[in-house]
């Protein structure tokens, strides 16, 4: 009988610790790693990817998103207002390619800087999503696999996603190519 309650309480104990653990990674740059975490990550979502972002200029993360969608992953970014005039801004790019793309028209800058995919795996930290964060600039970012903390993000990003619009196009023109 002790055995089986000596048994069950460590059940119990190891179900507990688990449902309070959150796996935290951390990431710096310049070139630590940073964007090739984001590409992977994005790889591996399933279902959805929710992003609020204040530069998206990657074309590698671009493509990512890209691929992540081409897998039927619903992906909704709101990007600050002044991506729409970004000449390097890969929001055109995504948004000629399917992808929900919104910018912020709230008040100020929308300097978030965060995605949670699949409502459980957060990406949050200094890191813009840009080739300067990547390869300049001392960022980092924290990668966390938490349901509860994932919830916390999803309602900020409902917030901004409800203060965002399609900033006067709803389709991108295509770009004029000069030969």
């Amino acid at each position: 009988m002790k055995n089986i309650l000596k048994g069950l309480m460590f059940f119990v104990l190891i179900c507990t610790t688990s449902l309070v653990y959150a796996e935290t990674k951390v990431y710096f740059s310049p070139n630590g790693g940073c964007q090739e975490v984001v590409i992977k990550e994005i790889g591996n979502a399933h279902k959805s990817i929710d992003i609020a972002m204040y530069a998206l200029t990657s074309r590698e993360i671009a493509q990512a998103l890209v691929d992540a969608k081409k897998r039927e992953v619903k992906i909704k970014i709101t990007l600050d207002a002044a991506q729409m005039k970004d000449h390097f801004s890969k929001s055109r790019y995504l948004i000629n390619k399917g992808v929900n793309v919104k910018f912020h028209m709230g008040p100020g800058l929308m300097h978030d800087k965060f995605a949670v995919i699949d409502d459980q795996v957060v990406l949050t930290g200094s890191f813009n999503w840009t080739i300067s964060a990547e390869k300049k600039n001392a960022e980092n970012l924290l990668v966390i696999t938490d349901k509860d903390l994932a919830q916390k993000y999803t309602k900020q990003f409902k917030h901004l996603w409800s203060q965002s619009g399609e900033g006067g196009f709803k389709e991108a023109q295509p770009v004029e190519k000069k030969e």
